[in-house]
């Protein structure tokens, strides 16, 4: 009995470090992308072993290749034992680019139609979700190089720029032009001098088209006092 116990464990921790081989052999891009951009990343097989973003992103490539063959119900499968696992759901339907990045992932909801470019940073708790129970296109396309923060909801048949910054919790239902900030609820555009976003996730350097506002009328008011 014992014997036979052991034989099922060494089974199982066989398949298990398979299945990360496989990972880190097929998935080895997104995994060096991951060490790029997360300084609390120690090492390559951390990375492929630990973090639920990139097991997230290797069970929707398996769900989305049925998906695609028409299996639904395969696909939605697996995309439910991934969300179950790693906290994170994405349809198998989504379209998702190379150099996905979900930093902690907790609670982050990709939708069937949505659309993903390269090279997306995305925090915890976003969600790229509907608005209304329409068919067709109806989830939001993100553009390439686009850092999304914990907690923003994009919604909608919308398009979020390339190289645009979506500040933590804004609720965003407008498209955004590229190289845009986006701040607030609900979101309010304001532009980093029309540069390219590095792929971070700076507070200290989000600019708040309403403060910046005030900050001005303020100055005018000052300098009419001095008058």
């Amino acid at each position: 009995m014992y014997l036979s116990l052991i034989k099922i464990l060494i089974f199982i921790l066989f398949f298990i470090i398979a299945k990360f081989l496989i990972y880190a052999l097929i998935f080895r891009d997104d995994i060096k992308a991951a060490c790029k951009r997360d300084p609390a990343a120690k090492s390559f097989w951390e990375v492929a072993l630990l973090y639920q973003g990139i097991h997230a992103l290797a069970h929707y490539r398996g769900a989305h290749f049925f998906y695609r063959m028409r299996f639904y119900f395969l696909a939605r499968l697996i995309s439910q034992f991934s969300r179950l696992i790693t906290g994170i759901e994405i349809h198998p339907g989504a379209t998702i680019g190379r150099h996905l990045f979900i930093d902690h992932g907790m609670g982050v909801v990709v939708g069937e139609t949505a659309i993903i470019g390269n090279d997306v940073l995305l925090y915890q708790e976003v969600t790229l979700g509907g608005t209304g129970l329409e068919k067709g296109k109806r989830h939001p396309t993100i553009g390439n190089n686009v850092v999304i923060g914990g907690g923003a909801k994009i919604l909608g048949n919308i398009t979020i720029g390339d190289n645009s910054y979506i500040g933590s919790n804004a609720v965003v239902i407008k498209d955004v032009p590229p190289n845009s900030t986006v701040v607030g609820v609900p979101g309010r555009i304001t532009k980093q001098e029309g540069k390219k976003m590095e792929v971070s996730l700076d507070h200290m350097h989000i600019l708040d088209p309403i403060m910046q506002a005030m900050q001005e009328l303020e100055e005018r008011i000052k300098k009419l006092e001095k008058k």
